[in-house]
């Protein structure tokens, strides 16, 4: 609704993952970097974590839309609770494999077949998992022991893994020595600082082709930051809001005034936990685990939110039932304008119709 309002070609902060609105921040264009470098080895495990709506998959979808798919084939994966036998299914039936009612056996056989014939057609397998942090021990020992298969030297697949930070806290159980030494590099995306959450914003908004329409005042940018902490997802679902309310309430500036009322209203709607203290503009720096499993740290996770993703799907829908609402209002007053004004012009003289437009200028 408010694209039209703004003169906006789309809506710039959706919460979809979308490559085109990529914004290169030093943190992204560091994790850009470790998954091209996994790209050109050609093997092991690449993991990427980050905290909720930091940007991971979004990510990984620009890297998988820029293979050379003549070379490589992508697979992606999104996991929830497996076990070892369930993502050797997932795998299977990603890769178009049988996998219903087989056995371990069967299934591992299956898939290096398919691995040896793309190798012969001089092609390799990528497997992209998401939300890897659900995978208990078990899956993460099929993983280790599907990136043994080779041809010579040349590994027959990759893996490309995405997490939240609980996945370091996973890779230093005891039984997984092995797993860790298959890591080459492993990078953890931080939140944008200060200056990036500005730039980020209107980086997205020129997308869409924003002519400062509204205007942003530099103590609103002070806000959105301070409230979400620089987490690209927050930050959408934010912006997306005060778009909204300046739409409603006819505004073409955006100050710390405007931001603060939205946030209120959104903490009133779907409270959430204290993000913590993220305003050292701080990025985490990669670290590189392919050395021994005593080099593999944890890192410290910042702004852990309980139930996040529940919460911004929530509120997305609501903002789409209120947009509905305020598309049909719209119309509403448009048909009561035209009664109002132009009495004559519509022929239409049943009782229904004449007891309508009694209703709508009643209403109205």
């Amino acid at each position: 609704m408010y694209e039209e309002y703004f003169k906006l070609k789309a809506k710039p902060f959706r919460l979809s993952p979308d490559p085109r609105f990529l914004f290169h921040s030093a943190g992204h264009n560091k994790a850009l970097a470790y998954l091209r470098y996994g790209l050109q080895q050609g093997e092991g495990f690449i993991v990427i974590t980050g905290n909720v709506g930091t940007g991971k998959t979004t990510l990984a979808r620009l890297i998988l839309s820029r293979v050379d798919q003549k070379k490589v084939i992508p697979v992606q994966l999104v996991t929830t609770q497996l076990e070892a036998d369930d993502m050797l299914r997932m795998v299977s039936a990603a890769l178009g494999l049988a996998h219903q009612g087989l056995q371990k056996s069967t299934l591992l056989r299956n898939i290096q077949d398919f691995l040896m014939v793309r190798a012969r057609e001089g092609k390799r397998v990528l497997l992209l998992i998401d939300e890897v942090q659900n995978l208990p021990r078990g899956a993460l020992e099929e993983l280790r022991m599907l990136s043994n298969f080779q041809v010579g030297e040349r590994a027959l697949l990759q893996s490309f893994l995405l997490g939240q930070d609980e996945f370091y806290t996973l890779l230093q159980s005891p039984g997984l020595e092995q797993f860790r030494q298959r890591v080459i590099a492993s990078y953890h995306l931080g939140p944008l600082t200060r200056n990036e959450t500005r730039d980020y914003i209107e980086h997205r908004l020129k997308l869409c082709g924003w002519q400062n329409d509204p205007e942003f005042t530099e103590d609103a940018f002070t806000e959105i930051f301070d409230t979400t902490s620089g987490i690209p997802r927050r930050v959408n679902l934010l912006a997306d809001r005060i778009l909204l309310q300046c739409c409603v309430e006819e505004l073409h500036r955006v100050d710390g005034a405007v931001v603060r009322t939205v946030a209120e209203e959104a903490r009133q709607e779907f409270p959430m936990q204290d993000a913590g203290d993220t305003g050292d503009d701080r990025i985490s720096e990669p670290f590189d685990s392919d050395k021994a499993a005593d080099n593999v740290q944890p890192l410290h996770p910042a702004n852990t939110v309980s139930n996040t993703e529940r919460r911004l799907i929530a509120l997305e829908k609501k903002v789409g039932m209120l947009e509905k609402t305020l598309r049909r209002d719209r119309k509403r007053m448009q048909r009561v304008i035209t009664l109002l004004t132009h009495p004559d012009e519509d022929d239409e003289t049943s009782e229904s119709s004449l007891a309508q437009k009694d209703r709508d200028k009643a209403e109205w």
